[in-house]
């Protein structure tokens, strides 16, 4: 008995009712006749427990007293269960879980006290895994394959190393409550011996990660823009991408969608300069792409971005050279910011803070809410960034105001003329 209930309670994300009880039980009772050992009767009530709704499904109920079309706040049990799986990705702990049954988790403070609590878990990884993942295109390494012939130094290992210095970039932050504008222009990172190589980073050895400060001379390696993932996923296999690259920091950073190209359009270019003659280097290929509009229109926004960051090979690496002739990372954004490589963009973006700290508000929300948000949500989004600057945009304040927020906490009905549809929350 204590052994269902104890499982029980945790898989359905409430107290177990003496009917709960009674059903496993019969379950556990079932096994042992058929089995003939308390093993047999146990893996039976499991069995039960694994396909019962609760379990399956994170059902709210609706109140009695509801008002048709008017939001209601969800009771304190489902929303530790809305908290633990935004943070944790998984059921809520024990603790979570009295505090929700005493019907204090509504409370401000005590609210407060358990994201925090929850924040310095480990198992707040999940958010970097899931979050992180999604928003900073984690995921998009692993069907990355740059071309062997040309980058004969990228290999799973080295693939295995950017993925886990993006990861442990982004936990120590969240879990050190960092600012969130600290992730553009971080002087530190984490690396072992192979990502270390490749970065050129001195006196790092053996396979464990170790958070380094960088030193002077690889300025260029701060913040996000100077991770080796974020340009890998941003290039061709065989070669750099302005384009991608200007698309992704203009996504990722600023939360700007460039339109898509126009159709008919030559989009496949050689690879870039090298011993080979007659192939000229990538801006030369986009200098000539570009010329004609539509496409100059387009690529005007995009490409200067793209520019500063072509120093960066197509798996990360620094280089001078594009083949035998010398990288030319100049441009100019479209507010007429002079840019000449990776450290002048970052020095752009830092100033364009508070709208990367409304994408991460964003992308935070998308995240917590399980659904898109919408036109009447960007209130609440620019709510949030303004209250932030605060506490200096720390990762905790924009958490918590998601936590605190009227979407999370609420449920509503949205009435339609086929009859009554509920929103779910997640």
């Amino acid at each position: 008995t204590q052994i269902v209930n104890t499982l029980a309670r945790r898989a359905y994300r409430r107290p177990v009712s003496t009917r709960d009880t009674e059903v496993l039980m019969s379950f556990y009772q079932r096994g042992r006749n058929d089995g003939g050992t308390f093993d047999a009767g146990i893996e039976m009530a499991v069995r039960r427990v694994l396909s019962d709704p609760d379990f399956i499904f994170r059902r709210e109920a609706e109140p009695a007293a509801v008002v048709a079309g008017k939001p209601y706040r969800v009771s304190d049990l489902e929303l530790a269960s809305r908290l633990s799986f935004f943070l944790w990705s998984s059921v809520p702990d024990d603790e979570l879980l009295k505090v929700a049954e005493q019907g204090r988790l509504k409370q401000p403070l005590v609210l407060e006290a358990q994201v925090k609590r929850m924040l310095k878990d480990p198992r707040s990884a999940a958010l970097v895994d899931n979050f992180a993942g999604q928003w900073l295109s984690i995921r998009a390494l692993a069907t990355q394959v740059p071309v062997a012939g040309l980058f004969p130094n990228f290999d799973d290992n080295l693939r295995n190393a950017m993925r886990k210095e993006m990861e442990l970039f982004v936990t120590y932050m969240i879990q050190n409550d960092r600012p969130v504008t600290e992730m553009l222009d971080a002087n530190y990172t984490f690396v072992n011996e192979r990502l270390a190589k490749h970065y050129s980073i001195p006196n790092v050895y053996g396979s464990y990660f170790r958070k380094v400060e960088l030193p002077a001379e690889l300025d260029y390696r701060r913040g996000l823009l100077g991770k080796g993932l974020l340009m890998t996923i941003s290039s061709q296999p065989g070669r750099t991408s302005p384009v991608q690259r200007g698309k992704t920091v203009m996504q990722t950073f600023l939360g700007v969608e460039p339109p898509a190209p126009p159709p008919n359009v030559e989009i496949n270019l050689q690879t870039g300069g090298d011993d080979r003659a007659g192939i000229p280097t990538m801006r030369e290929q986009m200098e000539m792409h570009r010329k004609n509009e539509p496409c100059a229109s387009c690529h005007k926004i995009m490409d200067p971005i793209g520019f500063s960051l072509e120093n960066f090979d197509a798996t990360g690496a620094w280089r001078d050279l594009d083949g035998t002739k010398p990288v030319d990372a100049k441009g100019t954004l479209v507010d007429g910011t002079k840019l000449n490589g990776a450290k002048e963009l970052r020095g752009a973006l830092v100033k364009y803070s508070p709208q990367f700290v409304r994408v991460a508000t964003e992308k935070m929300l998308i995240y917590a809410l399980g659904r898109g948000t919408e036109y009447y949500d960007m209130p609440l989004v620019r709510q949030i960034v303004r209250d932030a600057a605060k506490t200096n945009y720390r990762f905790s304040s924009l958490i918590l105001a998601v936590v605190k927020s009227e979407p999370f906490q609420y449920n509503e009905k949205l009435m339609t003329k086929a009859g009554t549809v509920e929103r779910a929350s997640r």
